[in-house]
């Protein structure tokens, strides 16, 4: 978790102060559940009834601060308290509770978080019984977490830095390093992993000093997305994750964390659950490029992030339209987690008046646009094209390249209604 200066830690500190006291914790949860629109009326009233304007100020940013955690936190988030920045870095709860079964199904009885934030992998490791002592360099970080994992027991927070923990005060360690830095008075996110705070030079030797005879310890650590694969050491096991089609991050697992023989995994998560998709440490082959099929899929980005394309294009029995980019396409309709399926109804050279003419006859009207290897900006496409007035019938555009040539395919997602048009024009 990035930490802020001093300086604006120590006012921040201040400004929560408030609400770490008796009074102004009670004022806390006796307030209504958060409307915005009711926010000053609110703020008003508890003032006019005497409660000092920075204890207002103060239950008044967290209850607002509630309301929107409760997407990450659900019920929980109610009696937690945050900060802006915590909050927006804090892991997802369902994400927590999966590092936290890497922990338990390996028998891990005891684990060191390094870099807590405001607790959210904390609160999960503790929820599955682990022993847990969570640390951060942050003292706002700290005050929060000290609150948010004040139901479990099995619990110390301390304030500290991931680069001074002792590796034999706790059987595992789940590090979540600092992956942005300040820049101009605001935040930049940090690309190069020996960037982070700790570097992930660190990391690995942290790994080393946990584990035993050179073997890795069972060390899990929280990476930024975007992070090269060929940046990443041998023989542990980086799984990146998707949550509603976005990719949140990637964890590298080490030692007896990592499943063995997995290189890399994308597990991404929706509305029927999670789904996870391994590659081993054989490399798989590229798919090759090829004409454009019935069907054409959009891999999720935890799937491209990985390198499971080509594991993904032997599942379909697909292959690439164009071998730099990263759609597939074959004549089987496939239903997979791992992709989103479009039925293709045509094909064309990219070229505005051509399309105009397409849509018009085909009163297409209602376009959902994407893009993948092409300039095209799609807003910009669709100002000038003004589908609305072509009709009511809806597709989704795909500009990309086929073959090397900027083209449009013509699809409907599967599951819609997709006239056989394909060739027709």
């Amino acid at each position: 978790m990035a930490s802020p200066s001093p300086d604006v830690s120590d006012a921040a500190v201040r400004e929560l102060e408030p609400v770490l006291q008796p009074a102004g914790w009670a004022l806390l949860n006796s307030l209504p559940p958060y409307r915005e629109q009711e926010a000053l009326t609110l703020g008003a009233r508890l003032r006019a009834e005497g409660h000092p304007p920075e204890t207002v100020s103060a239950v008044m940013t967290q209850a607002r601060l509630r309301a929107r955690a409760a997407d990450k936190f659900g019920e929980f988030a109610c009696s937690m308290l945050f900060t802006p920045h915590g909050l927006e870095q804090a892991t997802r709860l369902p994400i927590a509770a999966m590092h936290a079964e890497r922990f338990q199904r390996a028998g891990v009885a005891s684990v060191a978080d390094l870099g807590c934030g405001i607790g959210g992998d904390a609160m999960a490791l503790a929820g599955l019984g682990m022993e847990v002592q969570a640390v951060d360099r942050d003292p706002l970080a700290v005050a929060v977490a000290t609150v948010n994992l004040r139901p479990f027991p099995s619990t110390t927070v301390h304030l500290g830095r991931a680069e001074d923990h002792d590796p034999a005060a706790a059987e595992g360690i789940w590090l979540d390093p600092a992956r942005r830095a300040p820049s101009r008075g605001r935040t930049r996110r940090l690309h190069d992993p020996e960037e982070y705070e700790p570097p992930l030079s660190a990391v690995l030797e942290l790994s080393r000093r946990l584990g035993q005879d050179g073997d890795p310890g069972p060390l899990g650590a929280k990476l930024g997305p975007g992070i090269d694969r060929a940046a990443l050491p041998a023989g542990i096991e980086t799984q990146w994750t998707s949550f509603h089609g976005q990719v949140l991050e990637a964890t590298a697992w080490f030692g007896p964390l990592a499943r063995e023989g997995v290189h890399s995994s994308a597990v991404l998560i929706d509305r029927s659950g999670a789904h996870r998709l391994d590659r081993g440490f054989d490399a798989v082959a590229d798919p090759s490029a090829g004409p454009v099929g019935d069907h054409l899929y959009e891999p999720d980005g935890a799937i491209i992030r990985a390198g499971l394309i080509g594991r993904l294009a032997e599942d379909l029995e697909a292959h690439t339209l164009d071998e730099t980019i990263a759609y597939l396409t074959g004549d089987r309709r496939v239903d997979t987690p791992f992709a989103r399926g479009y039925s293709v109804r045509d094909v064309m050279p990219f070229g505005l008046k051509r399309l105009s003419s397409y849509l018009r006859e085909h009163r297409l009207g209602v376009l959902e646009i994407k893009k993948r290897g092409t300039a095209v900006e799609p807003e910009e496409l669709r100002r000038k094209l003004r589908p609305r007035r072509f009709g009511d019938e809806s597709a989704t555009l795909v500009l990309t390249r086929i073959a090397g040539e900027q083209s449009i395919i013509i699809a409907s997602p599967h599951g819609a209604p997709a006239p056989s048009t394909r060739g027709g024009s």
